[in-house]
């Protein structure tokens, strides 16, 4: 049974130096100090490393670390963040960290990782909700509601970029249908028959609705950053982004589903956990109409985007559930896996729709 495993500092300071050594990366190198996580095996793992060179330069570096332990997700999609990650930090203007190294062995550090540059700044919380607790309480309205735009902003970014031009067609799982909503609808179905053997009537009642309600995608598909949300957004003084992470759930399709996301998540931090939402974030009126200026043409079918917002979270939390469940931190007949705030918030918008 996976269980949250304590990473050993010692081993892990020399096994890093040891890779750290090769001619390729930085011989001579000392490492001057690691963080590890109280647990790993949850999702992909990050190791926060000082290293010095030989010739005195430092660095401050993040070790990701593929999911070993437990899996949140049916399919690993590790090395295809990394090189979607290399891609938009080479040939983009989307601030994501530079990335140094990627290690496909699993022999090291018990998975495959990649290196990259660690961004000062400051992350919004998902425990507590920033709504309810976290320095993002303690900021102006006005420094909030220019993340709020900063980070709606570099999603339109996104959007506009060309993905034939930048190769990223790897990104493609035509396994679940075309790319789109067709491959979302297959992953996910699939995905909620995965993440928890026990009842789901919240998420198989959205599905089916999603399945009846699809509508024609207008549009070509765009890549997607698939987690975009403030959360995955490192901010420094005033509210402005610094860079944007979390890039695992990458896809294509059309800048609704992202849009629909990015709203979903905000109000599940606030509404979906019976709290009010901050000062100085923008109403979802106002973000859609700031995003069509944005995108250069109108948004459709945002009622539809946003149930899938909610079928897709209620999921993922189910399988959270699930691990809950196998790390004993659950009772085996709890119903945390479909009976928790985000399949609450679902029901709620379910049961409005008109």
């Amino acid at each position: 049974m996976p269980v949250p495993v304590p990473r050993d500092p010692e081993a892990t300071r020399a096994t890093l130096t040891d890779w750290l050594h090769d001619e390729s990366r930085l011989p001579g190198a000392e490492i001057t100090g690691l963080e590890t996580p109280e647990f790993s095996g949850f999702s992909s793992e990050i190791l926060m490393v000082d290293v010095t060179a030989a010739d005195g330069t430092r660095s401050e570096l993040a070790v990701r670390i593929a999911p070993q332990h437990y899996q949140v997700f049916p399919d690993v999609r590790f090395e295809e963040q990394y090189r979607l990650m290399r891609i938009l930090a080479r040939d983009t203007d989307i601030p994501v960290p530079p990335i140094r190294w990627y290690e496909p062995d699993g022999a090291y550090l018990g998975a495959p990782f990649f290196v990259m540059e660690r961004i000062a700044g400051r992350v919004p919380t998902d425990m507590p909700p920033y709504h309810t607790g976290g320095w993002v309480t303690e900021i102006t309205p006005d420094e909030r509601s220019t993340m709020w735009w900063s980070a709606l902003e570099i999603l339109a970014r996104l959007h506009r970029l060309d993905p034939a031009a930048l190769d990223v067609g790897f990104l493609d799982q035509p396994e679940w249908g075309a790319a789109g909503l067709a491959q979302r609808l297959g992953f996910y179905e699939h995905y909620m028959n995965w993440a928890y053997p026990g009842p789901k009537p919240t998420a198989i009642r959205a599905l089916d609705w999603l399945k009846a309600n699809r509508p024609v995608e207008g549009h070509p598909p765009v890549l997607l950053w698939g987690d975009a949300r403030i959360g995955n957004v490192i901010f420094g003084e005033g509210g402005l982004p610094k860079a944007v992470l979390d890039f695992e759930t990458a896809t294509f399709g059309q800048p609704e589903e992202d849009l629909a996301w990015y709203l979903y998540l905000d109000r599940h931090h606030s509404e979906g956990v019976y709290a009010d939402r901050l000062d100085g974030f923008p109403t979802s009126t106002e973000t859609i109409a700031r995003f069509e200026e944005l995108l250069g043409r109108p948004v459709r079918d945002m009622q539809f985007y946003e149930v899938l917002s909610g079928f897709k979270f209620t999921v993922i939390m189910s399988r959270i559930g699930q691990a809950m469940i196998e790390w004993d931190w659950l009772e085996g007949d709890s119903d945390f896996p479909y009976n928790n705030n985000a399949s609450r918030l679902l029901d709620t918008i379910l049961e409005g729709l008109s």
